[in-house]
């Protein structure tokens, strides 16, 4: 994709996603006075603006890639259509939320909350920072290789670690505990799409297999 075409689409999506995150939050929430969903807004976008100036300049290969949403694996495209129905009732019901006074979390758990969000964007981003094939459909390249240092090292899928760290800890940015409920739920879908994406990945990558050898966790050392 030519430079100035990508950049259009990446412009795109962040002037679209500032709309619709105000949609999810404040129409539930019925008032504009809903100071955790704004510093989550802030905390959200402001990583996430950086993230894509890096990558139009250092990686622009890796941000054409991240820019593609449709799945060719059958597989895959369930799974996201499960993931979307959790996904929205945790970006949706914090507003409700707020609108009825379901839940009453403290300001350090909100700020903790918003921290714990940073901490997934730093993992994510680190992970493109090395793995310029982090795509975020599941393929691979006729040119990819397996990465197996840093991060990779430690868990195979550490960037759903760090996208679990920031959907759970949503919720409680937003202020909600019932909002908890469904983004917890994503754990679940994770596991059944990293489960898909590796049988992808024994079949098509080479070198994975042994790659599994070496690091034998997905996501948690010693425990998965």
């Amino acid at each position: 994709m030519p430079r100035d075409q990508l950049l259009r689409v990446v412009a795109g999506r962040i002037v679209m996603i500032i709309p619709m995150l105000m949609l999810f939050f404040f129409l539930p929430a019925g008032t504009w006075n809903y100071w955790q969903a704004w510093v989550y807004m802030g905390v959200l976008i402001t990583p996430m603006f950086f993230a894509m100036i890096y990558l139009i300049n250092k990686d622009p290969e890796l941000l054409e890639r991240r820019m593609r949403l449709r799945e060719q694996r059958s597989e895959q495209r369930l799974i996201v259509k499960v993931s979307l129905v959790f996904f929205l009732l945790a970006f949706i019901l914090p507003g409700f939320d707020k609108r009825f006074g379901w839940s009453d979390v403290p300001t350090g758990l909100v700020i903790a909350a918003d921290i714990c969000i940073l901490i997934g964007y730093i993992i994510v981003f680190r992970v493109m920072q090395i793995n310029s094939f982090a795509s975020r459909v599941i393929e691979v390249a006729s040119e990819q290789k397996v990465i197996d240092t840093d991060l990779y090292g430690i868990v195979r899928h550490p960037m759903y670690v760090g996208a679990i760290l920031l959907y759970v800890a949503s919720p409680l940015a937003l202020a909600s505990y019932w909002a908890v409920i469904p983004a917890v739920v994503i754990i679940p879908v994770f596991v059944a799409r990293i489960k898909d994406e590796e049988a992808a990945l024994d079949k098509d990558l080479p070198g994975y297999l042994a790659y599994k050898q070496k690091t034998k966790y997905r996501l948690i050392p010693f425990v998965w």
